[in-house]
C-alpha cells in the first residue's frame, strides 16, 4: 500500500467506507478514547473539521480500546458519548485495535509510514494523531499531548 487511499474501514455504524472516496483531501486520522485524560479533545478535532473541512480536511475518529481500557463501549455507545459531550460531526469509525497482531491494516501502515520518537512503530496511547497529505501520503505524526489547535499551521500547509 502507497497511499491511504489504497485502505478502507468500517464506518462506527459497521459500514464500509473506502478511503479513496476522500482523494484529494488532507486527512487527520486520530485513535480516540472516550474516558482518556485527553477526551477532551474531541472539542479541538471537532473544530478543526468545522473551521478545515470546507477547504478540504477530514477529521477521522478510530475508537481504541488498547490503552487503560479507556474505550470499552460499544461502537453506539461510542458514537452516542461523542455527540451527546462533544458534538462531533467529523466521520468517527468502527472500533480497531491500533497495536499487536490484530492492529488494523491502516494503523500498521500509518505507523511505518511516521514512526514515533526513535524509530518506534507502536502507538504510545490514545489521540495519537497523523496528518495525511492531499496526495495520501503520510506528513507527520503527532504525540497525544500535541493539542489540535496546535496542529493548525501544519494543517494550512497541507491543504496549501
Amino acid at each position: 500500500m502507497t497511499s491511504i487511499c489504497d485502505f478502507t474501514a468500517a464506518q462506527i455504524n459497521g459500514k464500509p467506507v473506502d478511503l479513496k472516496k476522500f482523494e484529494g483531501k488532507a486527512m487527520l486520522i486520530v485513535n480516540t478514547a472516550s474516558a482518556c485524560g485527553f477526551t477532551p479533545q474531541f472539542a479541538g478535532l471537532e473544530k478543526l473539521h468545522q473551521s478545515y473541512g470546507p477547504r478540504g480536511l477530514v477529521v477521522l475518529g478510530f475508537p481504541c480500546n488498547q490503552f487503560g481500557a479507556q474505550d470499552p463501549g460499544s461502537d453506539g455507545e461510542i458514537a452516542a458519548f461523542c455527540q451527546v459531550n462533544y458534538g462531533v460531526t467529523f466521520p468517527m469509525m468502527s472500533k480497531i485495535d491500533v497495536n499487536g497482531p490484530k492492529a488494523d491494516p491502516l494503523y500498521q501502515w500509518l505507523a511505518t509510514e511516521a514512526p514515533g520518537l526513535l524509530g518506534t512503530k507502536a502507538i504510545k496511547w490514545n489521540f495519537t494523531k497523523f496528518l495525511v497529505g492531499r496526495d495520501g501520503s503520510v506528513l507527520k505524526r503527532y504525540a497525544p499531548t500535541d493539542t489540535p489547535e496546535s496542529l493548525a499551521s501544519d494543517i494550512e500547509a497541507a491543504l496549501g
